[in-house]
């Protein structure tokens, strides 16, 4: 609850109850984020909102699937390659995941090697994992091709529902696309690590307090989240 203001001659105001109470402790920051600093608080608050934004995707998804009369098509073939004469569904699907999933492994490495201020071991994983999330988005993109030359759409589709293409393209895109840009933020921070930016205290973009690598926690949450975000959409859209 919030602590009572005092007038100029020292006596104290009423205090607020309730939920403006609540809104008077948050406004003056007594309570909330008091010992959170700003950049950790401003990427929970994207990652929360950008889990709601997914949320509506992914139910939109199981809403269109659940209620189309038209067949779905089953993924199990959409997805499937023919390797050395045998085909195997889901078997790119599968190495994408492995490869995202470790790429949380060397990120959360990477943090730890930050706490201990080792910018060259923390440059190298971050590194390894803005690798690991090219790989996952090449991949992305020959399945694309594939499914492209195969004559899906956002509009329509060969294989079943139409609904399928404009779902696969929509919540895929979208995932990539933070992918994309997550890779793009390792490469420009683990360069910012390599050169000692955060030991010198160099002025520029992401730039923390000196010695502090709190900018690689940061970057490792959000990369967390889209590692996370990944298993959900591989649960509903691929295995379903």
């Amino acid at each position: 609850m919030a602590q009572p203001a005092l007038t100029n001659t020292g006596e104290s105001l009423p205090r607020p109850e309730g939920w403006q109470g609540i809104a008077a402790d948050w406004s003056s920051d007594q309570r909330a984020f008091k010992n959170v600093s700003w950049g950790k608080a401003m990427i929970w608050i994207f990652l929360v909102s950008d889990t709601f934004i997914f949320s509506m995707f992914l139910i939109s998804y199981m809403t269109v699937r659940a209620s189309t009369t038209v067949p779905w098509p089953d993924p199990s073939e959409v997805f499937a390659l023919t390797i050395w004469g045998t085909k195997m569904p889901l078997i790119l699907i599968a190495i994408m995941t492995f490869i995202l999933i470790s790429s949380s492994g060397t990120m959360a490495m990477a943090v730890n090697f930050g706490y201990r201020r080792d910018r060259v071991k923390t440059a190298v994983l971050m590194l390894a994992t803005a690798a690991f999330g090219a790989t996952f988005v090449g991949m992305q993109a020959f399945e694309w091709t594939k499914l492209i030359m195969e004559g899906v759409r956002p509009w329509g589709n060969p294989m079943g529902a139409a609904q399928f293409g404009s779902s696969f393209f929509m919540i895929t895109g979208f995932h990539g696309l933070h992918v994309s840009v997550g890779v793009l933020l390792l490469v420009i921070i683990a360069r910012k690590v390599w050169r000692g930016d955060f030991d010198r205290n160099r002025r520029g973009f992401f730039t923390s307090r000196k010695g502090n690598y709190e900018v690689v926690e940061i970057m490792g949450l959000y990369w967390h989240f889209v590692d996370l975000v990944w298993v959900f959409i591989f649960a509903l859209f691929y295995l379903w």
